[in-house]
């Protein structure tokens, strides 16, 4: 999106070059092949493999996928198939619903994550005897449904194996257009409700699947693109690639730097600053989120010749941990992204809900969940008088504070946040620490960019300002959750001098600036700030870092070892940079207007394999905590 727009509230002035639908490269020559092409090719591969007998075409689809639009297409490509669905040998939807009720639970937000494998979900003698009916068909038969591969698994026969992927995000939208969950009679529930069978069980469970799928597969296809609503003359059918091709561009990925797919969704909250700064929807009330680095939520499209081909940018984490993530990180976390940048826009909008994330101990005895959520809120802009509520005032009256937060949250008095947490002024390029634990929230006026953990969903509502959401229902508080997490100490004294303008000069010479800027020692990332007129030197060190461009119209990333091509960077535009690539410089370009320009760089503490100056690191780190996405319980 290119055109100079004029000022936003706060006074940025900028064009519009931010990507909202970055490309990786699939290897040189790969085609994306389309609709009912797309299917005859795995059908004539299958042939190939079954020598003269009857072929098995096996297609995985992750739950959520339109079965009904999947068979439709399916059977106009390929009519002369007998179509046999794996999900006929699942267990009825009443004995899953009693296996996964400890997991859901009652509260319409929170669960317990599960452990379950598909196959749990599975009648173990239903799938020998559905494996053996295929066996015995004398036709050709494609067998559908999520936990196809488990029936493949006991076939006699060769079979070509397809993997219909979906993102998150694309899940979500359809399920707020009352798509339900996985075989489950629930098109009208809550959407917080819907997103929480997904989130604690569902996805948890379709992500040990498929990942153990990777290596096997022989075609993947982009089941977002595959719905009745899509079609339409400027809509392309859904894309497959061969499951080489997919394995190989995700390898090249971890190479070089890259952008996920960000998306932006409204809230009750939501501001004005990304619609006019990024060119959004000029018909949307407003932008609440911007999620731009979840790669649990977020999106990779992969472009090859005929066009991309959509898949979950978490396939990337969970295929390729130790090149992306780095030894250290990925013996640290697992396969799992632990550090997530997203904005939260309230400029001519409204405060944030008073919050708090639960401490360590607390999220991993009540969710299963092995860290937390501590996050930070750098500020990209803010209006004159926008502030950050963060801790308790010094000496707050505790039970008078609970007290008056349940009057209010019964439909009583407004709670007086003034009375009992701390206001500090917020301007452009402020940085606040929030471990887990410390009350806090953006008030108006500003445009955040969180830099926190990623964990989801983890939000302790306390008070909302007497909001109703934009379903019309009231706004989920944990007052419960929230009152054993507090941390009372956090007054106005400790506040300030941790979490507030914690900033340290690293070096600074030769046109460049290099500053530690958060986070509290109690969190485990680290965030460095780096200003520069020209360059600006980096190394991964042996574990992945993630960058904003905060200051500046646009640089680019290049390796000093002509390891990777150039990479373009766009002001407010965060990007990946895997642990493998090791050396990697940030300069301006030709087309670069401004005179100065800064990143923020974000790392895993005790990850790196040498410090600053140059000896084997030694800096503690602590353990894991964490984030949370949509759908987002500010």
């Amino acid at each position: 999106m290119n055109g100079t727009i004029g000022a936003v509230p706060g006074g940025r002035t900028a064009q519009r070059r931010y990507d909202t639908q970055p490309t990786v490269e699939l290897p040189a020559g790969t085609h994306v092949v389309r609709g009912a092409r797309a299917w005859q090719a795995a059908a004539a591969l299958a042939a190939d493999r079954a020598a003269g007998r009857p072929a098995r075409l096996i297609v995985d689809a992750y739950p959520g996928t339109d079965l009904p639009a999947l068979r439709d297409a399916l059977g106009s490509a390929l009519p002369e198939w007998r179509a046999v669905s794996v999900e006929d040998a699942a267990r009825p939807i009443a004995e899953i619903d009693a296996l996964i009720a400890p997991n859901l639970t009652d509260d319409r937000v929170f669960g317990v994550l599960s452990h379950a494998t598909l196959a749990d979900f599975y009648d173990d003698a239903a799938l020998t005897r559905l494996a053996q009916d295929v066996d015995a068909a004398q036709e050709n038969v494609v067998l559908v449904g999520w936990g196809a591969a488990l029936a493949a698994r006991r076939l006699a026969a060769a079979s070509v194996l397809v993997l219909v992927d979906m993102a998150r995000w694309e899940l979500q939208l359809r399920q707020r257009a009352g798509a339900t969950n996985w075989r489950a009679e629930n098109p009208g529930e809550d959407q917080l409700r819907k997103y929480k069978r997904g989130f604690f069980v569902e996805w948890r469970v379709a992500d040990r699947h498929k990942r153990e799928l990777f290596e096997q597969i022989d075609f993947l296809v982009d089941g977002n693109a595959i719905a009745p609503a899509r079609p339409g003359p400027d809509t392309p059918e859904a894309g497959m690639i061969t499951g080489d091709a997919f394995r190989a561009a995700l390898a090249h990925a971890t190479t070089r730097p890259f952008r996920v797919v960000p998306f932006f969704d409204p809230g009750v909250w939501g501001g004005q600053w990304m619609k006019n700064l990024i060119g959004l929807d000029p018909s949307t009330d407003n932008y609440a989120w911007c999620f731009d680095c979840v790669p649990e939520e977020n999106s990779l499209l992969l472009q090859g010749n005929g066009g991309v081909v959509e898949i979950p940018a978490l396939d990337l984490v969970l295929s390729r941990p130790a090149d992306l993530l780095g030894a250290k990180t990925f013996a640290r976390f697992g396969a799992e992204f632990p550090i997530r940048f997203d904005f939260l826009d309230t400029m001519g909008g409204g405060n944030l809900s008073l919050q708090v994330h639960p401490l360590t101990d607390y999220i991993q005895s009540t969710f299963g969940m092995h860290y937390t959520q501590d996050e930070s809120y750098y500020l990209l802009d803010a209006g004159e008088d926008a502030v950050v509520y963060l801790g308790v005032k010094t000496d707050v009256d505790r039970d008078g504070m609970l007290h008056d937060l349940q009057i209010a949250q019964e439909g009583g008095c407004p709670f007086p946040a003034e009375r009992y947490v701390n206001a500090f002024p917020a301007r452009t390029h402020d940085h606040f620490a929030i471990p887990a634990g410390t009350i806090h929230c953006s008030g108006a006026d500003a445009m955040v960019l969180e830099i926190s953990a990623t964990p989801f969903i983890f939000t302790f509502k306390l008070w909302d300002w007497g909001r109703v959401g934009l379903d019309g229902l009231p706004r989920p508080v944990h007052l419960d959750h929230g009152a054993r997490n507090i941390q009372w100490d956090r007054d106005t004294e400790w506040t300030r001098a941790n979490l507030v303008g914690r900033v340290e000069v690293v070096r600074d010479e030769d046109g460049v600036t290099e500053e530690r800027t958060g986070l509290h020692e109690l969190e485990f990332i680290e965030v460095r700030r780096h200003w520069f007129t020209a360059s600006a030197e980096h190394d991964t060190e042996g574990t992945v870092n993630v960058l904003n461009l905060v200051e500046g119209d646009e640089v680019q990333v290049v390796s000093p070892l002509g390891a990777f091509e150039p990479f373009t960077i766009h002001y407010a535009e965060t990007f990946i940079v895997p642990a493998a690539v090791g050396p990697y410089r940030i300069e301006r370009t030709a087309a670069s207007r401004g005179e100065r320009f800064a990143t923020v760089k974000a790392y895993v503490r005790g990850s790196r394999t040498t410090d600053d100056q140059g000896q084997p690191a030694t800096r503690p780190g602590q353990p894991g905590q964490g984030s949370q996405s949509c759908p987002d319980t500010r």
